[in-house]
């Protein structure tokens, strides 16, 4: 089934799903870049079907950087939806900044693996592999979000490396690490395989093979404080159904319709 078709059902099952505002609502939305491809193709027809406006922003789920979901939070950016790494909206929960009972869990993500186009793809069947594809690379990046620290905190040290990465391995924060290995700047990028399919310039290797991978779970929250959160929810309830589902799925993600 064609993307076009895909989103034509979503919105066929979306005009059935909500009822339509007396007035048009305008939200705050922020989505990490594991949701991204995802939400840039459901948000237009979300729009067109219940005539609300979603201004969308950008940012990671965790990190230092000022766009990151935590740091807008922090210095009293005026939101109303963040769409981000489960555990990380968990903290945000915990922090009293996104209501609780409103979270919703959207997807799975894998990590991948990716190099330069028309590089040598490495080995990545094993976790054998992997290691040697590691030690052998001259350089490697990864993420500043839920994927880099898996990699750099566990997966190194579980493959007994970790010494041997840290002249050579570094933290992306802020920038798709596909981009950086599109440059030439790295030759192996680890991140979440939704994030690396839209980058041009380099090949998805694959995902890490199932001893070594860590899946991610993507979920939904309304922040605390929103002007709107009936119509928050009512963008929640789409992107947690099976309407939305089709197209979460083409993006790369496992999606989990109308999880809780």
């Amino acid at each position: 089934m064609t993307r076009p078709s895909l989103l034509a059902r979503a919105l066929a099952a979306l005009v059935l799903l909500i009822a339509l505002p007396a007035g048009a609502a305008e939200l705050q939305v922020v989505s990490s870049g594991g949701f991204a491809a995802a939400y840039r193709a459901l948000a237009p027809e979300y729009e067109r079907a219940s005539g609300d406006s979603l201004k969308i922003h950008w940012g990671p789920s965790m990190g230092d950087t000022p766009n990151a979901v935590p740091a807008r939070l922090a210095r009293g950016e005026k939101l109303d939806v963040v769409i981000m790494v489960g555990y990380a909206l968990d903290d945000l929960i915990k922090q009293g900044k996104v209501l609780p009972d409103s979270k919703v869990v959207l997807a799975r993500s894998s990590i991948g693996v990716a190099v330069k186009a028309g590089a040598p793809k490495p080995d990545i069947s094993s976790a054998e592999a992997v290691k040697q594809a590691l030690l052998a690379a001259r350089s490697v990046a990864y993420s500043d979000s839920a994927s880099g620290v898996y990699i750099s905190t566990r997966m190194f040290q579980r493959l007994g490396i970790a010494e041997q990465m840290a002249g050579k391995a570094r933290k992306i924060p802020g920038t798709p690490v596909g981009e950086i290995v599109a440059k030439g700047e790295a030759e192996l990028g680890f991140q979440q395989i939704a994030e690396l399919k839209p980058v041009e310039g380099i090949e998805l290797v694959g995902p890490l093979p199932p001893e070594l991978q860590q899946v991610t779970l993507y979920s939904a929250g309304i922040v605390a404080g929103s002007h709107d959160p009936v119509a928050a929810k009512k963008l929640l309830d789409f992107l947690a159904s099976p309407a939305a589902a089709p197209t979460i799925a083409a993006t790369g993600l496992e999606p989990l319709a109308a999880g809780r």
